[in-house]
C-alpha cells in the first residue's frame, strides 16, 4: 500500500499493481486514471472509452506501514544479521 504525496490525486492511497524498475514509475490502483479509446476488435467488438491507471513515478509515492500510516522506510540488522526495512515513524518492521 502507498500514499500519494503530489499530483492531482494526492492523499490517495492504493495497492501497487505493476512496478516499472528502469522507469522509476509504478502503476497504483485506482490512481491516476486516464480514458484509452478503443478501436473494435475481435476482443472487444463494442470498442469504446475504457478506464485504466497510468503510472506515477515512485518520488510521488510514500509506502505505508501495516497500522496504515505512512513514513519513510529505513533498513537496519535483524537478530540474524539480515538487513529488513522498517517504518521510520512507528518503528514497525515492513514485510
Amino acid at each position: 500500500m502507498v500514499k500519494v504525496l503530489s499530483g492531482d490525486d494526492k492523499g490517495q492511497t492504493g495497492k501497487v499493481l505493476k512496478v516499472e524498475v528502469k522507469k522509476y514509475r509504478a502503476f497504483v490502483e485506482g490512481v491516476n486514471m486516464v480514458t484509452k479509446h478503443t478501436k473494435p476488435s475481435a476482443k472487444n467488438p463494442q470498442g469504446g472509452m475504457v478506464k485504466k491507471e497510468a503510472s506515477i513515478h515512485i518520488s510521488n509515492l510514500m509506502l505505508m506501514d501495516s497500522k496504515g500510516v505512512a513514513s519513510r522506510i529505513g533498513r537496519h540488522a535483524d537478530e540474524n544479521g539480515k538487513l529488513v526495512r522498517y517504518s521510520k515513524k512507528t518503528g514497525e518492521e515492513i514485510r
